[in-house]
This record gives structure tokens, sequence and C-alpha cells, in this order.
């Protein structure tokens, strides 16, 4: 199998935490992870590089690297809307023509846009750096309320923690939410947030701050684990001791998402991977995770993934491509 080639345009100074973002999820190849990308590191003048915490790092390509990547990622930019000279936004424009993907992570928003690859389409970044964004690029239709944006080509993320949310689902879109999630394990992390969860959680009342004993981590791993279960609102604040008034308001104060949307998000995680790695029945798949049947199995793949439960399992079927290997394509 080709590697996929990613390539990190970095610009001084240089955030050693957005470009880590890039790095850790496509650069690093954990022992039980199957290597799929090839990661390095260019910037338009090669040579020592500050970074913004006082080190310098040591880059040895110029912007020609750009020219066999697959995916340009721009994992932030300062200072925060600094304008990129002449020579970058070419390459990252004669990239993008070539057909690679072309990633920003948080402030490099601002380079992809003043390349003009956003013009007339959404994206997003900071939210401390929003308003500003939207002023000055009134062509391009600003989300302050997502973590990433991804339109197949183009793709941009919020802040850095986002910066990995972004990465993350590039890999699911590549090769499947079980590689995806082999990565986030390896990081410790959870194997996904949803794109259109909020940059940040709403601010709890000074006079109420969240305690502990609050938190929704036990009922989180608690539906996680019975997903194949009838699992309600009620059922669900019934569970944890709550009303479901005050379960909606600590699912957005903590998730930034509703109980409902979490909890689909996580029974189309579950199918993603049954489809991925077992040979079970589309309709058996629909019951495992929940979803009762396979027609709301398919509509609810249709309506958030663009395809269908059998095209996905045909993209990224573990088993259907461990039997192709085995016994050959005619199989």
């Amino acid at each position: 199998m080709n590697l996929h080639r990613v390539v990190a345009l970095l610009n001084q100074p240089q955030s050693p935490f957005e470009l880590a973002c890039a790095a850790e999820v496509f650069g690093t190849v954990p022992p039980d992870v199957p290597g799929r990308y090839s990661f390095r590191i260019c910037a338009e003048r090669p040579g020592p590089l500050r970074t913004t915490i006082g080190y310098e790092m040591l880059v040895d390509a110029g912007l020609e690297a750009l020219e066999e990547a697959d995916t340009v990622v721009v994992p932030g930019w300062q200072p925060i809307g600094a304008p990129a000279s002449p020579d970058v936004t070419a390459a990252l424009r004669a990239a993008h023509r070539r057909g690679a993907r072309i990633v920003a992570i948080c402030t490099g928003a601002f380079v992809l846009a003043r390349a003009g690859l956003l013009d007339g389409r959404s994206a997003t970044t900071h939210w401390r750096s929003i308003d500003r964004f939207a002023a000055t690029f009134p062509e391009v239709e600003v989300d302050e309320d997502v973590l990433f944006v991804d339109h197949g080509d183009v793709a941009t993320s919020a802040g850095t923690g986002a910066g990995i949310d972004l990465c993350l689902h590039l890999v699911r879109c590549d090769h499947g939410a079980a590689h995806a999630a082999r990565i986030a394990r390896n990081m410790v992390l959870p194997p996904h947030r949803e794109g259109s969860q909020l940059q940040y959680a709403a601010k709890p009342s000074e006079h109420a701050p969240v305690r502990v004993e609050e938190s929704l981590a036990p009922l989180l791993e608690w539906a996680t684990a019975h997903l194949d279960a009838r699992l309600t609102l009620g059922g669900l604040a019934e569970h944890a001791g709550l009303s479901g008034r005050t379960l909606a308001r600590r699912f957005t104060e903590q998730l930034g998402t509703s109980p409902g949307q979490w909890l689909l998000g996580q029974r189309l995680g579950a199918a993603r991977v049954l489809l991925e790695q077992t040979d079970l029945p589309v309709e058996a798949v629909a019951t495992r995770v929940g979803l009762a049947s396979a027609v709301n199995l398919r509509r609810r793949f249709r309506a958030h993934l663009g395809t269908t439960p059998g095209a996905y399992r045909r993209t990224f079927g573990e088993a259907s491509t461990s039997r192709q290997h085995l016994t050959g394509p005619e199989a």
C-alpha cells in the first residue's frame, strides 16, 4: 500500500502543540496499528525555525515538499492574521489544484482564506479569533459553533484540541472508524467528537461551579456499554438520578451537544466499527447499536455520512478485505 503523504507547512514562531496535533495522528505508528501515512515538515525557508516557547526546530525542506503532498496541514499561524508570502499562497493554491487536501488547524485558517481556498465556503478557527477572521474575510461563511468543518478538499478546525479531532476525523474518512479508534486509543483519547459539537461548553454560573459529582463521565460510560438498549432522555436521566431538564442542561454545559445527538453519534460510531470488523448483516448491526432496524440505520448513515452501510463496508470492511487477500478478488 502506498503511504498517504502528509506535509505540515510551518511558519515562525511555530506552536509546537499545534504541529504535534498533526504529527501524533499522522506521523506516529503504534506497534498495533498498520502504517498508512508518511509525515514531514517544511517551511518557506528551510533551516532553524523559532517556536512560540523559545527553542528552535530544524526544518530541512522548502515549499517544494508541497508538490508531492497528498494532504497539506497548516498547524496554526503566528502572529495571528500575519499575511503569508506570495510564494506560500501560490504553493498552497498549486497543491489544491493538483488535488491535495488542504487542512488548517486553529489560526491556520487565516492562511487558507488569504489564499482564496475558503471563498464562498464555511470555515472555522479558534473562538478568540472568530471576529477578526470574519471581519478580514467577509467572503468566507464563518461558523463559530463547531469543532471543525470538512469540505473534503479543504478543512479547518477550531483551537488546538479541535485540531486533533479534525485529524482523527480525516483518518476515519481515509481508513475507517476502527483504524482511527486505534490511533486515538494510543493517544489515550476518546475516539470521536463530532465536528458539529460546540467549541467550548457553556460557562457555568459563578455561583454554581461544576462539582466532580456532576460529571457526566459515569453516565456516558454506562450508556456506551448499553447502546443496544432503548435509551431515552428519561431513561438516561433516571439512571443518572436527575430530571430530564437537568440532564439536558449538563450535556450542553459539559459536551456542547444534546443527549440525543451525543447518543446518535455513539451509535453511528459503533455501527461503523461493526461494519468494518464483522460480517454481521446490516439488520444485526442496527440492532446491536440500538438503531432498531436496517431501514433506520441506512437512513441515519445517508443523512450523517452521505453513504449506505453496504457501501461503507465495501470501502472499509476489514473482513472482506482479508478474504480477498486470502482467496483473490473473485471470491
